[in-house]
């Protein structure tokens, strides 16, 4: 590794002389996300390489694959949404596989430490907010600007994610119930796809104490409706127990809407949102069901994959709980 990082250092960083610090850091289920330093007469800089694991292909099933991911984080960081800043992607003769290198940015991602931390009160109560923002910014990004993505409207997901769930044969009555729910519950307003990121949540964005520093992992970006980010961040499972905080476990709804409308997004559907915020739920179910599978077959066999298959059981209370009919 360290051989062809320091092959790679004068693209990134011109007189580059040497690469120390080499590490691969933890977090990341599909890419792996390497830290080096790159030393040049002007001084030592910090970067991150995020690569597809030896052997992979160059994109998976839903990941729009890590060159096109490197142009959205250009795009991105043009239309103001902080990301950072790529610097190359890599070439074949690099001998480093498929992947690209970026600046690091500073920060935490750990939901725990976000919403509990003293470090982070300042920025907890501005986050719901800046959210709405930054999504708006996202999902402002001329269609015709980039590159070839999938297109994943509502109706093409739903039926994705009960085929899927089909295959795994774990029989589930409260997922059933969910799937007829969406089924009866498909937005009925016409919808020009936008760029959604696809996984705007815990985990994917990079927070100081003076809030959003970066929105990280874009390789579930796709062509579809701009009300799933905004559903997706509220669901239950990424409030680590802040259940009284549906963004985040750090904001409101009202306060991610309006951030989304002052950010130029438009007018934020509610009705769309809940809709997305329940099959956002259920699709996490449907994914955890899959990692259990994976570990029970021996294909996956560690315990992060045992852990998080187990999970599918709260997003059944969850999807009770959203369901269940309003009062008042």
């Amino acid at each position: 590794m360290r051989q062809g990082l320091l092959r790679l250092a004068p693209r990134i960083v011109a007189g580059a002389t040497g690469v120390e610090g080499v590490d691969r850091l933890s977090g990341g289920a599909s890419q792996e996300t390497w830290a080096f330093d790159v030393l040049a007469p002007q001084g030592r800089s910090r970067w991150v390489m995020r690569r597809n694991p030896a052997g992979a292909g160059e994109r998976s099933e839903l990941g729009c694959g890590l060159a096109t991911e490197a142009r959205l984080m250009e795009l991105a960081l043009a239309a103001g949404v902080p990301v950072p800043r790529v610097a190359c992607v890599l070439a074949p003769d690099d001998g480093l596989g498929i992947g690209f290198v970026m600046t690091r940015v500073d920060g935490e991602t750990i939901p725990r430490r976000i919403l509990r931390d003293d470090a982070f009160a300042s920025a907890r109560p501005l986050l719901a907010r800046q959210c709405g923002e930054l999504a708006a910014r996202i999902h402002g990004i001329d269609p015709s600007r980039l590159p070839p993505l999938r297109q994943a409207p509502a109706r093409a997901e739903l039926a994705a994610y009960l085929e899927r769930h089909r295959s795994q044969r774990v029989a589930r009555p409260v997922f059933e119930l969910a799937f007829r729910w969406l089924e009866d519950h498909l937005p009925a307003r016409a919808v020009e796809p936008r760029l959604v990121h696809g996984d705007f949540r815990h985990g994917n964005l990079m927070i100081g104490e003076e809030g959003v520093r970066a929105v990280l992992d874009w390789e579930l970006a796709h062509l579809g409706d701009p009300m799933e980010d905004l559903g997706w961040i509220c669901v239950n499972s990424w409030r680590f127990g802040n259940v009284d905080l549906p963004v985040g476990g750090f904001g409101t709804r009202e306060e991610l809407f309006a951030g989304y409308e002052a950010g130029g997004g438009g007018r934020v559907d509610p009705q769309a949102v809940r809709f997305w915020e329940v099959l956002g739920t259920l699709k996490w179910g449907v994914m955890c069901d899959g990692m259990a599978a994976s570990f029970l077959s021996g294909r996956e066999r560690n315990v992060e994959r045992a852990a998080i298959g187990r999970r599918a059981s709260e997003t059944e209370i969850d999807l009770l709980g959203l369901l269940a009919p309003r009062r008042g």
